[in-house]
C-alpha cells in the first residue's frame, strides 16, 4: 500500500526534522521514518473500518426504532438494503481487518457523534436514495454504492480530517493519498474471496522497504555534497536565503537521482516538484524545478551522471 510517493513525502519531513531537532542520532531518525509509514498504513486500516462503522449505527438506529413503545410500520419492517449491503458485510468479515481491529484495539466508538453526522448526510444523499429504491441486489451494486459514497463523503471531508490530526499528528498530510488506497481496495474486492479476500500489503515488496531505507540514510549522509551542488547552482541567491524546505527537497531529489539508476530522471524531478508545490513557498515549484534541471545539466556535462 504504502508506495514511492508516500515514501518520498515521508523522507522530506523526516530529514526535516532531523535538522530542525538538531539530531545527530541517524539510526533514531531511520526508526522515526519506519514507524511514520506504518502509522499510514494504521489509516488505511481505519478508513476501512469506517464504512463498517457507519453500517453498524444505520443496524442500531432500526433496532432503536422497532423497540419503540408504538413503532411505526415503516419502523417495524424497514428497509434492510444498506444495512445488508453484501461489500461491508464481506469487509467486516475480513480477517485482516479483524487481526488489526483486535491487535490496535482500534474502534469508532468513541467518536459516535462524527459517524452519525456522516450517516445522515448519507441518508440525505440522491446516492442513498437512489441505492435503496433500486431493485437491483448484486453485490457489484452494493460495491459500487461504497465506492461513490467514499468518494463523495469521506474524500475529502474537512471535519473527518480534524478528527483524524487531532488522533494522530503522523495522519495531518496521509489521508488524500491513503484515500486513493481505500478506492482501489474497494474496487479489487470480490465476493468469492469470502473472508480472505486480501487487503493491500504495507508494503508492495522488499524494494520498496530498501528504497525508503537507502533514500533516507543517503540524503543524509551526503547532504555536503548535495548542498554544495544546490549552492554553486544558485550563485545568485545565498543557500541561506533559500527557503529551508526547497534546500531539504532538492537534498532528497539529488539523492534519488544519483543513488537510483533505474528511476528515470524525469520521474524524480517530476516527484520533487511536485512536493514542492504543495508544502513549500508559492515559487518554490519552479525554484526547484529550475535549480535541480541546472544540476542534473552540469552532472551529465562532467560525465558524473549517465542515465536518463
Amino acid at each position: 500500500m504504502i508506495n514511492r510517493v508516500l515514501i518520498r513525502l515521508k523522507i522530506i519531513q523526516i530529514v526535516y526534522a532531523y535538522y530542525q531537532n538538531g539530531s545527530k542520532n541517524l539510526d533514531s531518525a531511520e526508526k522515526e521514518l519506519f514507524f511514520s509509514l506504518s502509522k499510514a498504513y494504521d489509516l488505511y486500516n481505519y478508513l476501512l473500518m469506517l464504512m463498517v462503522a457507519l453500517t453498524n449505527y444505520a443496524r442500531k438506529r432500526i433496532d432503536t426504532a422497532k423497540a419503540k413503545l408504538a413503532p411505526t410500520p415503516e419502523e417495524l419492517y424497514p428497509n434492510m438494503k444498506f444495512v445488508e449491503n453484501k461489500f461491508v458485510a464481506q469487509l467486516e468479515g475480513n480477517k485482516q481487518l479483524m487481526d488489526y481491529a483486535a491487535n490496535q484495539k482500534r474502534s469508532w466508538s468513541n467518536d459516535e457523534d462524527f459517524v452519525k453526522g456522516l450517516y445522515e448526510k448519507i441518508q440525505a444523499s440522491d446516492i442513498y436514495k437512489e441505492y435503496m429504491a433500486s431493485s437491483e441486489t448484486s453485490y457489484e451494486a452494493d460495491r459500487e454504492l461504497w465506492r461513490k459514497l467514499y468518494k463523495t463523503f469521506i474524500f475529502h471531508n474537512e471535519d473527518l480530517d480534524s478528527l483524524l490530526e487531532d488522533q494522530s499528528l503522523y495522519w495531518n498530510d496521509d489521508k488524500d493519498i491513503v484515500d486513493t488506497f481505500v478506492l482501489k481496495t474497494i474496487k479489487r474486492f470480490d465476493e468469492k474471496n469470502g473472508a480472505n479476500q486480501e487487503l493491500l500489503p504495507e508494503f508492495k515488496d522488499d524494494e520498496d522497504r530498501e528504497f525508503a531505507r537507502r533514500l533516507f540514510r543517503r540524503a543524509i549522509l551526503n547532504s555536503d555534497y548535495y548542498r554544495h551542488l544546490i549552492s554553486e547552482n544558485t550563485r545568485n541567491w545565498d543557500l541561506e536565503r533559500v527557503a529551508f524546505m526547497d534546500v531539504i527537497i532538492m537534498q532528497c531529489a539529488l539523492a534519488e537521482i544519483l543513488s537510483f539508476p533505474n528511476i528515470p530522471i524525469s520521474v524524480s524531478l517530476n516527484e520533487y516538484v511536485d512536493i514542492a508545490k504543495v508544502y513549500s513557498t508559492l515559487k518554490s515549484g519552479s525554484f526547484v524545478n529550475g535549480t535541480l534541471d541546472g544540476i542534473v545539466k552540469v552532472l551529465k556535462k562532467e560525465g558524473k551522471l549517465t542515465k536518463n
